[in-house]
């Protein structure tokens, strides 16, 4: 079998998926993308590059579709070089939104349109118009409406489509449910799994914790309010002054991933630190770490909290799970999705960082209460969320 990978990210979702595929002698598996760090055994990666963004002079509205256009151009330009090599795939398997998978189609009529469809957007009911504090413009709902413009594509265009969770294929016209097939990419449950007692020292960046009881952890990409960062770093400053012995760890960038950025410049984390008492002394920003130091993190982890709008699942609450981290998930349909209140994890409002507080309170409080919570997470993970499991699924879906 020939497969076609289209991601402008490398390997993102499809990193386990192209890996065993290409361990099969008889598949060819081809990974095209924007991203030229990184390499996987047997799949031959190539670099495809827009030859422009939009211009400043289209109309914002359809800003997000001109990227979309030009990123579809840079694949048809790619996919001349692989025909030059006799490359004609069975099957092109693509990222819908950002524009690899648009004219797909056209390009190879009759191979299989396979797309990997995270996200639908709508002005109201989501994510858009969650904060109260935010009020969304007629500007924002017609932008957003035309957002959809290359995902609606992809949807009529493609033979079948694939997401996550149950919650964001909700997302997408109803008319095209029948079409999406809902299967987590799966989290590898043999890397990601508790290691009780563990002492979390990274030499790397000079952080010993070996000596704390109560490490309060903290993982995003960005550091945003999509992924309630102003709201954590309000209830880091309550708990500082409640418990004068915990600390807390945050993984991930200084950015914004996804959301609007602050109009003066600002990081979310440099206007946090300005208005917030902290005690830096106890507060600890790794950045971006190694998989095997970020395991750490979240397996020396006495309670994790993980907050985000109604948007797409974050894949490290589901790896905090595995590790069998006690959760204090906000009390939003994608975590809810997962989490049951008191089962598996512990929901709160996104909105109240003293009843966050109130909640790692209890978790600290209460260890011996939490080690069923704790146990049943990792269950969690490993009866629907397995890579072991879901991997044979998602290839024979591929495959089917």
């Amino acid at each position: 079998m020939k497969i076609l990978f289209l991601h402008p990210n490398f390997p993102a979702q499809f990193r386990h998926l192209a890996t065993t595929l290409a361990q099969d002698p008889k598949n060819k598996v081809v990974f095209g993308t924007k991203r030229k760090e990184g390499q996987i055994p047997g799949v031959f990666k190539v670099i495809y590059s827009p030859s422009r963004t939009a211009r400043r002079e289209t109309h914002h509205y359809v800003r997000t579709l001109e990227n979309a256009v030009l990123e579809g151009q840079a694949v048809y330009r790619l996919t001349d070089q692989l025909k030059a090599e006799n490359f004609f795939p069975d099957i092109v398997y693509g990222h819908s939104g950002w524009g690899p998978t648009l004219f797909i189609k056209d390009i190879f009529p009759k191979a299989e349109l396979l797309c990997f469809f995270e996200w639908f957007y709508h002005a109201r009911g989501t994510d858009a118009d969650f904060d109260p504090k935010e009020p969304l413009t007629v500007d924002d709902e017609a932008r957003i409406r035309i957002k959809n413009t290359p995902i609606l594509t992809d949807l009529y265009s493609c033979d079948r489509g694939l997401s996550p969770t149950y919650w964001q294929r909700q997302q997408f016209p109803p008319e095209y449910h029948q079409k999406i097939t809902v299967c987590h990419d799966g989290i590898d449950t043999n890397f990601f799994h508790p290691q009780p007692g563990t002492k979390l020292v990274l030499e790397k960046i000079n952080l010993d914790l070996s000596e704390v009881d109560e490490i309060i952890t903290y993982v995003a990409r960005g550091m945003e309010p999509y992924r309630g960062f102003p709201q954590f770093m309000e209830t880091v400053a309550i708990l500082q002054k409640r418990r004068p012995n915990c600390h807390v760890v945050v993984v991930g960038q200084d950015r914004v991933a996804y959301g609007r950025s602050l109009p003066d410049g600002k990081t979310y984390k440099q206007l946090m630190l300005e208005t917030l008492s902290l005690d830096l002394s106890r507060l600890h920003f790794t950045g971006l770490l190694p998989y095997s130091d970020y395991l750490k993190v979240i397996q020396a982890s006495s309670v994790h909290i993980y907050l985000t709008r109604p948007f797409v699942l974050s894949w490290s609450m589901l790896e905090a799970m595995a590790t069998g981290c006690l959760i204090v998930g906000s009390d939003t349909p994608p975590v809810k999705e997962i989490i049951e209140d008191g089962v598996n994890g512990l929901l709160v409002d996104f909105f109240s960082p003293e009843r966050i507080a109130d909640r790692v309170e209890e978790v600290l409080d209460h260890p011996d209460k939490m080690a069923s919570i704790r146990v049943k997470a990792r269950e969690t993970i490993l009866d629907k969320y397995d890579l072991a499991k879901l991997l044979p699924k998602h290839i024979q879906w591929l495959k089917s």
